[in-house]
Protein backbone atom coordinates (compact mmCIF):
# COMPACT_ATOMS: atom_id res chain seq x y z
CA UNK A 1 0.00 0.00 0.00
CA UNK A 2 1.35 3.38 -0.74
CA UNK A 3 1.69 6.08 1.54
CA UNK A 4 -0.74 8.29 0.12
CA UNK A 5 -3.75 5.24 0.44
CA UNK A 6 -5.75 5.77 3.73
CA UNK A 7 -5.67 3.20 7.02
CA UNK A 8 -8.10 2.91 9.26
CA UNK A 9 -7.34 3.93 12.62
CA UNK A 10 -10.44 2.80 14.39
CA UNK A 11 -10.03 0.77 17.68
CA UNK A 12 -13.91 -0.53 17.52
CA UNK A 13 -15.75 -1.91 15.02
CA UNK A 14 -18.73 -0.05 13.44
CA UNK A 15 -21.05 -2.50 15.24
CA UNK A 16 -19.23 -1.52 18.33
CA UNK A 17 -19.52 1.89 18.40
CA UNK A 18 -22.96 2.25 17.31
CA UNK A 19 -23.84 0.01 20.21
CA UNK A 20 -22.04 2.42 22.36
CA UNK A 21 -24.20 5.16 20.51
CA UNK A 22 -27.54 3.73 21.34
CA UNK A 23 -26.45 3.22 24.64
CA UNK A 24 -25.73 6.91 25.39
CA UNK A 25 -28.66 7.97 23.71
CA UNK A 26 -30.83 5.79 26.26
CA UNK A 27 -28.70 7.36 28.62
CA UNK A 28 -29.13 10.57 27.62
CA UNK A 29 -33.17 10.31 27.45
CA UNK A 30 -32.94 8.67 30.80
CA UNK A 31 -30.84 11.84 32.57
CA UNK A 32 -32.58 14.09 30.82
CA UNK A 33 -36.09 12.96 31.48
CA UNK A 34 -35.26 12.58 35.25
CA UNK A 35 -33.87 16.00 35.55
CA UNK A 36 -36.39 17.70 34.02
CA UNK A 37 -39.14 15.93 35.97
CA UNK A 38 -37.53 17.17 39.35
CA UNK A 39 -37.44 20.82 37.77
CA UNK A 40 -41.10 20.67 36.75
CA UNK A 41 -41.88 19.51 39.99
CA UNK A 42 -41.38 23.60 40.52
CA UNK A 43 -41.64 25.42 37.05
CA UNK A 44 -44.48 23.28 35.52
CA UNK A 45 -44.37 21.29 31.83
CA UNK A 46 -42.57 24.38 30.75
CA UNK A 47 -39.77 24.08 33.01
CA UNK A 48 -39.59 20.16 32.19
CA UNK A 49 -39.10 20.90 28.62
CA UNK A 50 -36.59 23.60 29.34
CA UNK A 51 -34.15 21.07 31.55
CA UNK A 52 -34.74 18.06 29.73
CA UNK A 53 -33.45 19.72 26.71
CA UNK A 54 -30.32 21.47 28.38
CA UNK A 55 -29.54 18.07 29.96
CA UNK A 56 -30.34 15.99 26.87
CA UNK A 57 -29.37 17.69 24.07
CA UNK A 58 -25.63 17.76 24.87
CA UNK A 59 -25.90 14.31 25.24
CA UNK A 60 -27.66 13.24 22.18
CA UNK A 61 -24.88 15.04 19.79
CA UNK A 62 -22.21 13.43 21.59
CA UNK A 63 -24.05 10.22 20.91
CA UNK A 64 -24.20 11.41 17.17
CA UNK A 65 -20.71 12.39 16.67
CA UNK A 66 -19.75 8.70 18.37
CA UNK A 67 -21.81 7.13 15.85
CA UNK A 68 -20.05 8.93 13.00
CA UNK A 69 -16.66 9.13 14.02
CA UNK A 70 -13.98 7.72 12.15
CA UNK A 71 -10.15 7.70 12.36
CA UNK A 72 -7.51 7.32 9.78
CA UNK A 73 -4.41 8.08 8.44
CA UNK A 74 -3.30 9.34 4.91
CA UNK A 75 -0.42 10.48 3.64
CA UNK A 76 1.15 11.40 7.38
CA UNK A 77 -1.97 12.79 8.16
CA UNK A 78 -4.31 11.39 10.96
CA UNK A 79 -7.57 12.40 9.36
CA UNK A 80 -11.23 12.11 12.21
CA UNK A 81 -14.26 12.53 10.55
CA UNK A 82 -17.20 13.08 12.55
CA UNK A 83 -19.86 15.92 11.81
CA UNK A 84 -16.90 17.53 10.11
CA UNK A 85 -13.14 16.73 9.29
CA UNK A 86 -9.87 17.74 11.73
CA UNK A 87 -6.89 16.99 10.17
CA UNK A 88 -3.58 16.77 12.18
CA UNK A 89 0.43 16.13 10.76
CA UNK A 90 2.02 13.65 12.29
CA UNK A 91 4.70 14.28 10.80
CA UNK A 92 4.50 18.08 12.09
CA UNK A 93 2.76 17.76 15.37
CA UNK A 94 3.96 20.00 18.22
CA UNK A 95 1.92 17.69 20.93
CA UNK A 96 2.36 14.28 21.09
CA UNK A 97 1.03 12.61 24.53
CA UNK A 98 0.20 9.16 26.01
CA UNK A 99 -3.26 9.14 27.93
CA UNK A 100 -4.90 6.61 29.89
CA UNK A 101 -8.87 6.64 30.42
CA UNK A 102 -10.22 4.50 33.17
CA UNK A 103 -13.89 3.85 32.36
CA UNK A 104 -16.37 0.71 33.61
CA UNK A 105 -12.89 -1.51 34.08
CA UNK A 106 -11.64 -0.79 31.15
CA UNK A 107 -8.15 0.97 30.53
CA UNK A 108 -7.63 2.77 27.03
CA UNK A 109 -4.44 3.84 25.94
CA UNK A 110 -4.65 7.09 24.09
CA UNK A 111 -1.78 8.58 21.62
CA UNK A 112 -3.00 12.68 21.24
CA UNK A 113 -1.39 14.25 18.39
CA UNK A 114 -1.82 18.12 17.50
CA UNK A 115 -0.56 20.75 15.13
CA UNK A 116 -0.64 21.77 12.34
CA UNK A 117 -2.56 22.38 9.67
CA UNK A 118 -4.73 24.47 11.46
CA UNK A 119 -3.42 23.51 15.38
CA UNK A 120 -6.40 21.41 16.09
CA UNK A 121 -5.97 18.13 18.06
CA UNK A 122 -7.37 13.99 17.66
CA UNK A 123 -7.22 11.41 19.92
CA UNK A 124 -6.40 8.24 18.62
CA UNK A 125 -7.16 4.88 20.98
CA UNK A 126 -4.17 2.44 20.35
CA UNK A 127 -5.63 -0.34 23.16
CA UNK A 128 -8.23 -0.96 25.59
CA UNK A 129 -7.75 -3.38 28.20
CA UNK A 130 -10.26 -4.98 30.65
CA UNK A 131 -8.54 -8.00 33.83
CA UNK A 132 -6.11 -9.67 31.23
CA UNK A 133 -7.64 -9.71 27.87
CA UNK A 134 -8.43 -6.28 25.62
CA UNK A 135 -8.35 -5.07 22.21
CA UNK A 136 -5.72 -3.90 20.48
CA UNK A 137 -4.96 -1.58 17.24
CA UNK A 138 -4.63 -3.55 13.99
CA UNK A 139 -1.05 -4.73 13.27
CA UNK A 140 -0.29 -2.87 9.60
CA UNK A 141 -2.15 0.28 11.16
CA UNK A 142 0.42 0.36 14.17
CA UNK A 143 3.18 -0.46 11.81
CA UNK A 144 2.45 2.56 9.75
CA UNK A 145 1.70 4.50 13.02
CA UNK A 146 4.95 3.84 13.90
CA UNK A 147 7.11 4.38 10.80
CA UNK A 148 4.77 8.26 10.14
CA UNK A 149 6.21 8.50 13.68
CA UNK A 150 10.09 7.82 13.04
CA UNK A 151 9.94 9.75 10.14
CA UNK A 152 9.76 13.18 12.82
CA UNK A 153 12.61 14.66 13.68
CA UNK A 154 10.77 15.42 17.10
CA UNK A 155 12.06 13.14 19.97
CA UNK A 156 9.03 12.41 21.40
CA UNK A 157 7.48 10.80 18.01
CA UNK A 158 10.77 9.15 18.36
CA UNK A 159 10.10 7.41 21.17
CA UNK A 160 6.45 6.63 20.71
CA UNK A 161 7.66 4.55 16.91
CA UNK A 162 9.92 2.45 19.25
CA UNK A 163 6.94 1.80 21.80
CA UNK A 164 4.96 1.10 19.08
CA UNK A 165 7.34 -1.24 17.26
CA UNK A 166 8.23 -3.07 20.79
CA UNK A 167 4.55 -3.81 20.90
CA UNK A 168 4.59 -5.31 17.31
CA UNK A 169 7.27 -7.62 18.32
CA UNK A 170 5.60 -8.33 21.66
CA UNK A 171 2.66 -9.44 19.85
CA UNK A 172 5.38 -11.08 17.02
CA UNK A 173 6.34 -13.24 19.74
CA UNK A 174 2.89 -14.33 21.19
CA UNK A 175 3.37 -12.47 24.20
CA UNK A 176 -0.07 -13.02 26.28
CA UNK A 177 -1.60 -9.25 26.60
CA UNK A 178 -0.45 -8.69 30.21
CA UNK A 179 3.23 -8.71 28.83
CA UNK A 180 2.97 -6.04 26.22
CA UNK A 181 4.08 -2.99 26.74
CA UNK A 182 0.60 -0.95 26.38
CA UNK A 183 -0.75 -2.86 28.69
CA UNK A 184 2.05 -2.41 31.18
CA UNK A 185 1.88 1.21 30.11
CA UNK A 186 -1.89 1.05 31.10
CA UNK A 187 -1.69 -1.20 34.31
CA UNK A 188 0.55 1.07 35.86
CA UNK A 189 -1.24 4.02 35.51
CA UNK A 190 -2.58 5.29 38.92
CA UNK A 191 -6.12 4.38 39.55
CA UNK A 192 -8.93 7.34 40.63
CA UNK A 193 -8.65 9.09 37.67
CA UNK A 194 -11.32 9.34 34.52
CA UNK A 195 -8.34 10.37 32.33
CA UNK A 196 -4.13 11.14 32.54
CA UNK A 197 -1.18 12.26 30.86
CA UNK A 198 1.48 10.01 31.22
CA UNK A 199 4.80 11.58 31.94
CA UNK A 200 6.51 11.91 28.81
CA UNK A 201 10.15 11.39 30.85
CA UNK A 202 8.48 8.24 32.27
CA UNK A 203 8.11 7.18 29.00
CA UNK A 204 11.29 7.08 27.37
CA UNK A 205 12.58 5.11 30.27
CA UNK A 206 10.24 2.69 30.04
CA UNK A 207 10.70 2.56 26.38
CA UNK A 208 14.55 2.52 26.61
CA UNK A 209 14.75 -0.45 28.90
CA UNK A 210 12.05 -2.00 26.82
CA UNK A 211 15.16 -2.27 24.13
CA UNK A 212 17.45 -3.43 26.38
Amino acid sequence: MSEAESVSLDLLDRKTVRTRARNIVIASVLVAAAFGGVVGLFAGGTGFAIAAAIVGVPLLLLALVESRKTLSLRDGQVIARALGTRVVSLKEADRLDLFVTDLRGARTVNLLVGGPPKGKAISVSLAMYAGTGGRELGIYALRRLADTLAASSDTRALVLSQLIVEQLRSEARGDAAPQRPLYVLASAAPQGRVAQRLNPDAVSRFVAELGR
